[in-house]
C-alpha cells in the first residue's frame, strides 16, 4: 500500500472513528508526512517497507536536528499509532513500531450516553417515510450490535445469517465474528427491508449493501456521522456528544452494567485485547456499590 494512501486512511480513521480533534488530526498528519518525505529520501514509498530500524532512524534524526521533545514525543506517537493502525486492518504483515519504548498514558474513559438519553434519540426516529425507516434501522442496528461505523457501511445483505437472527461482521485485520441481530433491531431491519430499500436502490438488484443513501450506493463514515448529530438534534441531544462509536461505548456500558460477562463483550466487540474491552466498560462507582450490597457480610454488625 503506498504510504500516502495509508496515511490518508489513518487520518480518516482519526478523524471519523476516534474523533480526535481538528488541531491533533492536523498536527499527526503534518507529522506523518514529514516522515514519509523522509522514508520516500531513502527510496522508502510503500508502508509494507517500513521497518524498526527506519523509524528508530528518524527519530535519532530528528533528536539530532534539536526537536522539542514534546514535537519529538507527538511524532513517536504518529508513527506507532500509524504502524499499529496499519497492522491492526492488514495492511501491513507487522507493526515495526511495536517493541519501541513509550511514554504510558492511562487511557481516557469513553464517551457515553444514558440507556434514557440511547432509547430516547432512537425512538425520535418514529416515521414511517423510507428515511426514517433507514435511519431508525441504523441506529438499531449500531447500537444494538455494537458495530463500528466501517462494519456498518461495509455490512452486505448475505451478512444477515441465521433466519436474519445473527450479523456476520467483518473487522479489523479482516477478522470475522458472529453477533446476534437482537429483537428491536430485527424489527427495525424487517420495516425497512419491507417498504424503504427498494426506494434507496431504485430497483438495482446488483447492490448488496444493507444500507443504501439516497444515490443507491454504500454509506461512507462521513454520511453515517452526520445521520447521527441530526437525529440526536432533533431528540434535544447535543450533536456533539454523538458519533457511532459513542453508540459503540454506550452498547459496551450498558451491557456490563446490566450483567454481562465482560469476556462475553469482548467477543461481541471483537477485540483481541481484554484491555481494550476493560476501557469501553467502564462503570459507576454507585454500580459496583449495589452489586456489593449482595455479598453475605453486607450487614454483618461489628462487635
Amino acid at each position: 500500500m503506498k504510504l500516502s494512501d495509508a496515511i490518508d486512511s489513518f487520518e480518516a480513521h482519526l478523524r471519523f472513528e476516534r474523533e480526535l480533534s481538528e488541531n491533533t488530526c492536523v498536527s499527526y498528519a503534518s507529522d506523518l508526512r514529514f516522515f514519509s518525505e523522509w522514508l520516500k529520501a531513502r527510496g522508502i514509498g510503500d508502508a509494507g517497507e517500513i521497518t524498526r530500524a527506519h523509524i528508530v532512524d528518524f527519530l535519532e534524526s530528528e533528536r539530532d536536528g534539536g526537536k522539542k521533545s514534546t514535537t519529538m514525543a507527538r511524532r513517536r506517537a504518529a508513527v506507532r499509532m500509524l504502524t499499529r493502525y496499519l497492522s491492526e486492518r492488514g495492511m501491513i504483515k507487522e507493526d515495526p513500531a511495536e517493541l519501541l519504548e513509550s511514554a504510558k498514558k492511562d487511557r481516557p474513559l469513553p464517551r457515553v450516553l444514558s440507556e434514557e438519553e440511547t432509547f430516547a434519540m432512537i425512538d425520535a426516529v418514529d416515521g414511517k417515510d423510507p428515511r426514517s425507516l433507514r435511519d431508525r434501522a441504523m441506529l438499531e442496528v449500531l447500537y444494538g450490535a455494537g458495530m463500528r461505523v466501517s462494519e456498518l457501511c461495509g455490512l452486505r445483505l448475505d451478512d444477515i445469517t441465521g433466519d436474519g437472527e445473527l450479523f456476520r461482521i467483518t473487522g479489523k485485520g479482516m477478522k470475522e465474528r458472529i453477533v446476534p441481530v437482537g429483537s428491536a433491531a430485527g424489527r427495525a431491519l424487517e420495516a425497512y427491508f419491507a417498504s424503504a430499500r427498494d426506494t434507496f436502490t431504485k430497483g438495482d438488484s446488483a447492490e448488496n449493501h444493507v444500507f443504501v443513501t439516497r444515490r443507491g450506493g454504500a454509506f461512507t463514515r462521513q454520511g453515517v456521522f452526520k445521520i447521527l448529530k441530526e437525529r440526536a438534534a432533533n431528540a434535544g441531544i447535543d450533536p456533539s456528544r454523538i458519533s457511532p462509536h459513542v453508540l459503540r461505548h454506550s452498547f459496551a456500558s450498558h451491557m456490563l452494567q446490566r450483567g454481562a460477562d465482560i469476556r462475553a463483550i469482548q467477543e461481541l466487540l471483537g477485540h483481541a485485547d481484554i484491555g481494550t474491552t476493560q476501557v469501553y466498560t467502564h462503570v459507576d462507582v454507585s454500580r459496583f456499590a449495589e452489586i456489593h450490597r449482595l455479598h453475605p457480610r453486607h450487614d454483618e454488625q461489628g462487635e
